[in-house]
């Protein structure tokens, strides 16, 4: 007699609208679904952002969990309140920008969990009724690499952070504070409501958030835990937690988390 297959979790992935040669392309970058799907021992979808063509409702119901990935483009700054500023700039993404907002309501009514990393943070945010600033770039903390830096050198650029004590991170990670890669010019302003801050750079600056809005978990970073995870322990950890939370377990210490 056969044994039936354990069903693992399905993680949907959000996908940017790229260029690829001359054509239009629904993409997400190789890095965040290997990863993910690895360490957090799921199964993916992706999830085109193509909302003139299906619903975020007849996609939600077929997922276990969302994961909100990072992208060149920004949150078009109109979806906060402030179309026409004079010191956003694009490129833009509006296809999923309104695909994904219809997806974290979509899920967060299911009661299913909403994972983010960089853009993704910076939409979960806005989504909840937050504002993002757009100098994060520059300061005292430079939070991106200078422009001429080259693709890898980009994501050397690093600073520290600070984890919330007897947060899910700080729980879930073993850890008090990590050093995390910085790769974006736009961070949280005002911090929506009924998200949690999860960790700070030592600026001030929001890098991580969560929240539980009635059986929906939220959990995003700031930083690229997809980036070289096969070396960084820390960011494997990060994706195991995932893992965790897809398939509704307590949040617990990861024996694995370097000390």
């Amino acid at each position: 007699m056969t044994r039936p297959v354990a069903l693992r979790p399905v993680l949907g992935i959000a996908c940017c609208t790229r260029t690829v040669g001359t054509e239009p392309a629904q993409a997400v970058m190789y890095r965040y679904l290997v990863h993910a799907l690895r360490y957090a021992d799921a199964a993916g979808l992706l999830v085109p952002a193509l909302p003139e063509l299906m619903s975020a409702r007849e996609v939600a119901p077929r997922l276990d969990g969302l994961l909100l990935t990072g992208s060149p483009s920004n949150v078009e700054p109109s979806r906060y309140g402030q179309a026409g500023a004079g010191d956003a700039e694009g490129p833009y993404d509006p296809a999923r920008d309104a695909m994904t907002a219809g997806l974290i309501e979509a899920m967060i009514e299911l009661g299913k969990p909403v994972f983010g990393i960089c853009r993704g943070l910076q939409e979960l945010n806005v989504a909840l009724g937050g504002t993002l600033r757009r100098d994060a770039g520059h300061g005292d903390l430079a939070h991106h690499a200078p422009d001429e830096a080259a693709f890898d050198a980009m994501f050397e650029h690093e600073h520290p952070v600070a984890l919330t004590p007897g947060g899910l991170l700080n729980r879930g990670l073993s850890r008090d504070a990590l050093s995390v890669n910085s790769v974006h010019y736009q961070a949280i302003d005002a911090l929506a409501d009924g998200l949690t801050v999860e960790a700070v750079a030592p600026d001030g600056v929001v890098e991580a958030v969560s929240a539980r809005i009635g059986a929906a978990q939220v959990l995003a970073v700031q930083w690229h835990p997809e980036w070289r995870t096969d070396a960084n322990p820390d960011s494997q950890a990060y994706f195991r937690l995932l893992g965790r939370v897809l398939r509704g377990e307590p949040v617990k210490p990861d024996p694995r988390s370097p000390p």
